[in-house]
C-alpha cells in the first residue's frame, strides 16, 4: 500500500511524505531521502521497491518549506534548471531536522530499527543524518560536498555507507580523494567506488542510469541493511 501522509515537523509545522507499506510485518523502517527533484516517481519507486522487500518507506518532502508537491525530470533541461535553483534555496540544516521529524514519525509506527538511504543531495543529507541523529544506518548515494562535513564524522556513531561515482560531474577527483582521506579509517563508515560512472547511476528512470553499478550499488545496499537493521 501507498499513500501520502502527513508528519508533524520539529517546529509544529505539517510535513507531506511519501509512504510504501509492506504486505506483512514491516521488518524495519527506512527514510529515503530525496535528489533535488522532489518526491518524482524515482524515488517513489525506490519507496516501493523497500517496501516489496519488507521494509516501511517514508520519503518526506523535504522542499515543502519552499514549495510542497516539486517533482521533476532531471532529463528535461528546464526541470533541472529549477531544481538546481531549489537546492540553491534549501536550507540543509532544517532539512536535517524534518529527516529526524520523519525518523522520530517511524519509529512510533512498530518498528525496531530506522535506517535512512539518500541520493546526490539526499546522499549528502544521509551522511549528515548519521552525524547528527540516532538513525540505526544510513546509505548515501553519489553524495555531494561530504569534503566539507568531515569535521563532523567524530558523531558518526552508526554505520554509513556511501557509493562514490568515479566521475561524478557534481563530486569531483580531489572531492573523492578527501572523502577516503577523511573516513577510509573510520569505523563505522564503509566507502564504495564506482569508476567510470557517473553522479545520478543508480536513478531508477532515465537517461543517467547505469544498470550494471545500479545493481551492485543496490546490492551492496540490501546486504547493509539486512544486517543492521534486519
Amino acid at each position: 500500500m501507498t499513500d501520502m501522509i502527513s508528519i508533524t515537523t520539529l517546529d509544529g509545522a505539517i510535513m507531506p511524505a511519501y509512504r510504501a507499506v509492506p504486505a506483512g510485518e514491516p521488518k524495519a523502517a527506512i527514510v529515503v531521502i530525496q535528489e533535488i527533484f522532489g518526491i518524482n516517481p524515482g524515488i517513489r519507486r525506490k519507496c516501493d521497491t523497500l517496501a516489496e522487500a519488507g521494509y516501511l518507506a517514508i520519503a518526506p518532502d523535504l522542499f515543502w518549506r519552499i514549495e510542497p508537491g516539486i517533482s521533476l525530470d532531471p532529463d528535461v533541461a528546464p526541470e533541472m534548471q529549477r531544481a538546481l535553483s531549489l537546492m540553491g534555496q534549501f536550507d540543509q540544516d532544517e532539512g536535517i531536522r524534518d529527516i529526524e521529524a520523519a525518523i522520530r514519525f517511524a519509529r512510533t509506527e512498530g518498528v525496531a530499527k530506522v535506517g535512512a538511504v539518500g541520493y546526490c543531495l539526499g546522499g549528502r543529507l544521509a551522511y549528515m543524518t548519521a552525524a547528527r541523529t540516532d538513525i540505526d544506518a544510513s546509505v548515501g548515494y553519489y553524495a555531494v560536498g561530504v569534503d566539507g562535513l568531515l569535521g563532523e564524522k567524530h558523531a558518526i556513531a552508526k554505520p554509513l555507507m556511501l557509493h562514490i561515482a568515479g566521475d561524478d560531474g557534481f563530486v569531483d577527483k580531489d572531492t573523492q580523494a578527501a572523502m577516503h582521506a577523511g573516513l577510509d579509517d573510520h569505523p563505522k563508515v564503509t566507502l564504495h567506488d564506482y569508476p567510470g560512472e557517473d553522479h545520478g547511476f543508480a536513478t531508477e528512470f532515465g537517461k543517467r542510469r547505469s544498470e550494471a553499478a545500479a545493481s551492485l550499488a543496490d546490492q551492496r545496499t540490501t546486504a547493509f541493511f539486512t544486517e543492521y537493521l534486519g
